[in-house]
């Protein structure tokens, strides 16, 4: 884009103190060119009463620049104003019009109460005058003022009703966000530090029980520490990436999903585990958050079978169903206590992610001893996987 063009579009439409001074200028622009007849023309009424009506259009003009910080109070001036003005002039000029924008901002400000209030004193003060004898003003014109003085407020609430609406929604989706980004950051790099953890403890064990024949297998260790560290430092990056949408080249490494589940076991087992797969139902591709969620499912799973479970065989089971995949991982340990895992959010987290595609997930004690992770995951998007 050019950049006398973005100096364009910087420019225009006005924002802030900038569009509150433009509004205030174009109602004055307005009302002074419906004003001009006591300007020229035969004289109705002196010089100084004259002025004092200009006075009293340049201030209630002037004052609606203010009418964003502070809108009560300049509707109450402009109403003060524009009511002196038809007191003491005998101009029926357009000066009305300065308080209905005033009217609209209290309204659209979120003060429907004095918006109220500032209308129906000028409905009654104007119905006073018709019945004092001012026959400019007739039942019929009365009536049609109330009706653009109740829509004019109608109008301004409904501005301001649809304002607090579009900020809770942008509010609740930042919120969203942030727990998916949690989440997300929670799964990757804690998967990966928690396999570290394990690691790096049975290395030293082995060390310290017997250093001469142990030193094999903690550089075995070591290099699945090594390997899990550059997985985490990859994902890490991928995501941050992500997060910055930054211009980067596509990444080379497939997508997280259950393609992938072999390299999940794999970790598992550098670990200690004895991990068992068990898949069924057709293949095919899974729709893309159906197939993340499953494989951080599993990822989260087994994470916690490592850390906490205390166990020596894990089953993972995946059933691709027509409609639904269930992901089921299974250990023998003992799993949590009581209170679950203290400090922990994983379970939550995998049932976050199941509940935000429609499914469901379990986790608790199983029947045989052990705990279990069972999620049904329906494929949201209508993308069935092939037969």
């Amino acid at each position: 884009m050019a950049p006398d063009l973005v100096l364009r579009a910087r420019l225009w439409p006005p924002r802030g103190r900038a569009a509150d001074l433009a509004l205030a200028g174009g109602v004055f622009l307005v009302v002074a060119v419906g004003s001009l007849r006591s300007l020229i023309g035969a004289r109705e009424e002196p010089w100084p009463v004259t002025v004092l009506g200009w006075a009293l259009i340049l201030a209630a003009c002037g004052a609606l620049a203010l009418s964003r910080r502070r809108p009560v109070a300049v509707g109450a001036f402009v109403l003060a104003a524009t009511a002196s003005y038809y007191l003491t002039s005998v101009y029926d000029g357009p000066l009305m019009l300065a308080f209905v924008v005033a009217l609209y901002r209290v309204a659209a400000e979120g003060h429907l109460q004095a918006a109220s209030a500032l209308a129906a004193l000028i409905v009654v003060g104007t119905g006073i005058g018709t019945l004092a004898g001012n026959h400019d003003v007739t039942g019929v014109a009365l009536f049609m003022l109330t009706g653009w003085l109740v829509g004019t407020v109608a109008l301004g609430w409904v501005r301001h009703t649809r304002l607090v609406h579009a900020r809770e929604v942008e509010r609740r989706a930042a919120t969203e966000e942030r727990l998916r980004i949690a989440r997300e950051l929670h799964d990757v790099i804690g998967h990966h530090i928690s396999l570290v953890n394990v690691q790096s403890a049975a290395a030293l064990r082995r060390l310290h029980k017997d250093p001469a024949t142990g030193a094999l297998q903690a550089a075995e260790a070591l290099g699945a520490i090594k390997e899990s560290s550059r997985e985490a430092l990859r994902e890490l990056r991928a995501t941050l990436g992500v997060l910055r949408q930054v211009d980067e080249a596509a990444p080379t490494a497939p997508a997280a999903g259950l393609e992938r589940l072999g390299e999940l076991v794999a970790s598992a087992r550098l670990a200690g585990l004895d991990v068992r797969t068990r898949t069924g139902g057709a293949h095919g591709a899974l729709p893309t958050e159906v197939d993340l969620a499953a494989y951080r499912i599993v990822q989260e799973s087994l994470t916690n079978v490592a850390r906490h479970a205390h166990a020596t065989t894990v089953t993972v089971r995946v059933d691709r169903g027509p409609r639904h995949v269930t992901v089921e991982v299974s250990d023998d340990g003992r799993g949590p206590g009581p209170g679950g895992v203290r400090g922990g959010s994983g379970i939550a987290g995998m049932r976050a992610r199941a509940r935000a595609l429609g499914g469901e997930l379990t986790a608790g004690l199983a029947p045989g001893g052990g705990f279990s992770v069972r999620a049904r995951l329906p494929y949201t998007n209508g993308a069935l996987p092939p037969s």
